[in-house]
């Protein structure tokens, strides 16, 4: 077999992701000759900026998207929450495996609870979605923008004198910090921070027409956890949602049916819309609350 190459952001966690999705095609393949191609995204260059004032997450794959067009890689892997509602022309989504935990963490500086948190509380996120469930959650909070990966937001964190910030559980997960976490911390529950759209998944992408890497990518591809994103996903595209616009939306299968939760901001009027609602039939139910959540955010404006 000839030398498979990957193509990833070259960071810590993005390297780990790619090794995880090695990890499971050499479970379903057995070992094969690989070359992993790390690549520096525009969004890991600007971190002094917004990602909503420089183009939105598209930023963080576009770089390897092109690289995957010219063909000097044959697939790559992505955090699912980083991609647009529409994937590139020329490319799909191969394989999402299994998601992990789309749950939201809030990492403490000194405190130990959301309660004990000083009155307005200092806390860092480059996230609009995560800024509006923050004040939410307690109204005095003050949020501050921070990027960059997980070492780097922990150590500003420290020299900004934050008093928390708030990353993805599955990133901290991956990169086994809860093993010996460095710092007091809360897992939000979905309900109190809805995830970002495909939070916690996994996305391998590869050319459209290139079908023996498509054959090759699908057994690693989790049917379930990909009916549930793509409804989020609906969500998002239903919206047109990027980073300039606060979105969230999270789907699972529960016991009684499919819970399906979406959250919605208006920058302009400071305020959140959210519905979650249960269904016995998925398809089509995040283009439904969408629709419901863009009414109720009309009627609010008027």
């Amino acid at each position: 077999m000839k030398t498979v190459r990957v193509g990833t952001r070259n960071s810590p966690l993005a390297m780990k992701q790619t090794m995880i999705v090695l990890d499971l095609l050499k479970e379903a393949h057995g070992d094969f000759p690989v070359e992993i191609v790390p690549m520096t995204t525009k969004g890991d260059q600007m971190l002094s900026v917004s990602l909503s004032k420089i183009g939105g997450k598209g930023l963080f794959i576009n770089e390897v998207e092109q690289a995957l067009l010219k063909g000097s890689i044959d697939f790559a892997v992505h955090s699912l929450k980083d991609m647009p509602a529409k994937v590139a022309d020329g490319l799909t989504l191969a394989a999402i495996p299994e998601r992990s935990d789309p749950a939201d963490c809030l990492i403490f500086r000194e405190a130990s609870s959301v309660a004990e948190l000083p009155n307005t509380a200092r806390i860092g996120t480059s996230s609009l979605r995560r800024e509006f469930q923050m004040k939410n959650l307690r109204e005095d909070i003050q949020v501050e923008s921070i990027r960059g990966n997980v070492g780097t937001r922990l150590k500003r964190m420290e020299e900004q004198g934050l008093d928390g910030i708030v990353l993805a559980v599955a990133g901290l997960k991956r990169l086994n910090w809860f093993a010996d976490p460095t710092h007091p911390y809360h897992i939000l529950t979905c309900e109190q921070c809805i995830p970002a759209v495909g939070q916690g998944a996994l996305a391998v992408e590869c050319r459209s027409q290139d079908q023996a890497m498509n054959d090759f990518l699908r057994p690693i591809d989790d049917l379930s956890t990909r009916r549930l994103v793509m409804e989020e996903r609906a969500f998002l595209a239903m919206l047109n949602g990027n980073c300039d616009i606060p979105i969230g939306a999270y789907a699972v299968q529960k016991q009684n049916g499919y819970h399906f939760s979406g959250f919605l901001g208006d920058k302009k009027l400071q305020q959140s819309f959210t519905k979650s609602i249960v269904v016995q039939e998925l398809v089509g139910v995040g283009k439904q609350v969408a629709a419901d959540l863009l009414n109720e955010m009309d009627q609010a404006s008027r």
